[in-house]
């Protein structure tokens, strides 16, 4: 039987004022009345409204005998309507009219409000006002659109990611739930600090699969990049003659591509087939020393050994000798039109070749040691979405990507990721049916390469992951981005999220940003945002019936993602430490 506790005073969309019907009421049933509780407000009939205590007031006036008479005023927002006393439904809200009468939510309502149903089937943690309540949300709606992890450092935000991927994927308490019947999930984490791995690690008789490509197993042949990740990687866009810099570097591709790949019939810019970087090279190094001879019938590039350049296309095979510039009459020659031109830009492509750092980009070897050509590009989309070892899991690690390449790096994989999910989804529509591999992208610290700002450096990931933001979902591609720095994320990113996991928030501009993210309806329960415990937080979206502070499990095995226990280890005997393994593993 619910316990009445009083009788609504006044009531606007904003607020419901609940009166307490008197201090002993209050004093008897104080824990039910804390803020976050619930309280079921009848409307009249069979129906009531579900409130969530947002405020407490207390007033006291001195009675004829001199004892003082307690008052005391609840303010509830209302978030939906338990209908029928049965089921709960957050779309329909009818306020109740003053002295109507408001009863505490007891066990029975909490549980047809957020334990399982048809729908809501997954398990994302406890209820931290009720411990022994499980919170489920609707699987379907949370995955399927594109969920925001936010919480400053120390929050627990990586423990909560790696407890829903872990649920996810079947792993629990180190062990693999799905051994021998391994599920169709798919879920690929850009991982900037090298944390999640220790996550999904298991035990070689647990059967589980991970595939962890780092900067030495990760395979990105430079020919897979568009035009913008190419340009990006390789010209300057604040030089005077950029424009220049592009025309002939897409020139010189294009033409590249089309000598390698004679058999396509439509080789574009953009077209994702073998080209040497090295020949194209050659080719701008070329163009910048070429002289045009200009005795009467030449007007053609001309070599030192008098030969004229009928074709450029043998500027791919070297770096070629022309002579030199004349005004004699019987050697006449000038500049040709880009001579000199291209001097940074030739040294920039030089540089960036030598560079053994960005050789997983620009010097991608096959295991026998030759470099990828076009046949392998289905092994190398293999590796992405795990299917070359059937892992549920493909964990990114940027931690050893130069930051010079990091965006190109994100854009580069969330682009080709997009693109099969794009072409899949396209094939299966075409038979009348939906993509059924869909696949998940966790961007952990995305404010790294996704910021608010426009920056130039950023603009090929940045562009990239706005649009699976956008158009993802309808091709099964779905986001989960995770910052503890969320007012410096992309506001087109965080438009599109529909579902917000908030964790401990302290800084005043991030609190600001969610509130002004999350519905009208939930601004009450954001007000407990600077106080969340470690692994407590907020969760609102379309896959919740109402708004919640839950507790996440922690998940195990755990990523490494923990503080170093400073004053613990300071307490401790002097350590030595062994240097020369330090620097032998810095210079690699």
């Amino acid at each position: 039987m619910p316990i009445k506790i009083g009788a609504v005073l006044s009531c606007a969309p904003e607020a419901v004022i609940v009166a307490v019907d008197g201090l002993e009421i209050f004093e008897k049933h104080k824990e039910g009345l804390q803020v976050g509780r619930f309280l079921k407000i009848a409307q009249g009939n069979h129906d009531f409204t579900i409130a969530t205590i947002r405020n407490i007031k207390g007033s006291n006036n001195v009675g004829l005998d001199g004892k003082p008479i307690w008052s005391f005023q609840i303010e509830c927002q209302a978030i939906g309507t338990l209908i029928d006393d049965k089921t709960f439904d957050r779309s329909s809200l009818l306020l109740p009219v003053p002295t109507e009468h408001a009863f505490i939510a007891e066990e029975d309502t909490l549980d047809k409000i957020f334990t399982a149903d048809g729908e809501h089937d997954f398990p994302l943690g406890k209820l931290s006002m009720n411990k022994s309540i499980d919170f489920m949300i609707n699987g379907n709606r949370f995955f399927s659109k594109h969920i925001a992890v936010v919480g400053s450092t120390g929050s627990g935000k990586s423990c909560a990611v790696a407890s829903i991927l872990q649920s996810v994927v079947g792993i629990s308490q180190r062990g693999n739930k799905n051994k021998g019947a391994q599920n169709n999930s798919h879920v690929v984490i850009f991982d900037i600090h090298d944390e999640y791995a220790a996550a999904f690690t298991l035990d070689k008789d647990e059967s589980f699969n991970l595939s962890r490509l780092d900067i030495d197993s990760l395979q990105l042949p430079y020919w897979l990049m568009n035009s913008e990740e190419l340009e990006s990687m390789f010209i300057e866009s604040n030089e005077s003659n950029s424009h220049n810099q592009v025309s002939q570097f897409k020139y010189a591709v294009v033409l590249n591509k089309e000598k390698y790949n004679p058999d396509l019939p439509e080789v574009t810019y953009d077209t994702p087939v073998y080209f040497s970087i090295r020949e194209v090279y050659f080719f701008i190094e070329n163009l910048n020393r070429e002289v045009i001879g200009r005795l009467p019938g030449e007007d053609k590039p001309k070599l030192s050994t008098g030969e004229l350049v009928l074709d450029r296309k043998i500027y791919f095979d070297k770096v070629q000798d022309f002579i030199v510039n004349s005004t004699a009459v019987a050697t006449k020659a000038t500049s040709g039109p880009f001579n000199g031109e291209f001097n940074r830009f030739a040294s920039r492509l030089e540089a960036k070749l030598s560079d053994k750092r960005l050789r997983f980009l620009l010097n991608a070897k096959r295991a026998g040691g030759e470099a990828h050509v076009t046949e392998d590009f289905e092994v190398l989309m293999k590796q992405f979405v795990g299917y070359l070892d059937k892992s549920n899991v493909t964990i990114v690690d940027l931690s050893g990507v130069p930051f010079e390449v990091l965006s190109i790096t994100v854009s580069l994989i969330s682009r080709l990721i997009f693109d099969f999910c794009f072409h899949y989804s396209k094939l299966q529509h075409a038979e009348g049916k939906l993509n059924d591999i869909p696949v998940m992208l966790v961007c952990e610290e995305a404010h790294n390469y996704v910021p608010r700002d426009n920056h130039a450096a950023y603009r090929a990931s940045r562009k990239s992951i706005e649009r699976i933001a956008k158009e993802g979902r309808k091709y099964g591609l779905s986001l989960m981005v995770v910052s503890q720095r969320p007012s410096e994320v992309s506001e087109t990113i965080f438009a599109q999220c529909n579902n917000f996991v908030s964790l401990r928030l302290t800084n005043d501009a991030d609190q600001n940003y969610v509130r002004r993210l999350f519905p009208d309806n939930t601004n009450a329960i954001t007000e407990i945002l600077p106080n969340l415990a470690p692994g407590e937080c907020v969760v609102v979206g379309d896959a919740v019936l109402l708004p919640a502070v839950i507790k996440m499990p922690l998940p195990v095995p755990e990523p490494h993602s923990q503080s170093v226990k400073v004053h613990n280890e300071w307490r401790t005997q002097w350590r030595d430490v062994v240097f020369a393994q330090v620097i032998e593993r810095w210079r690699k």
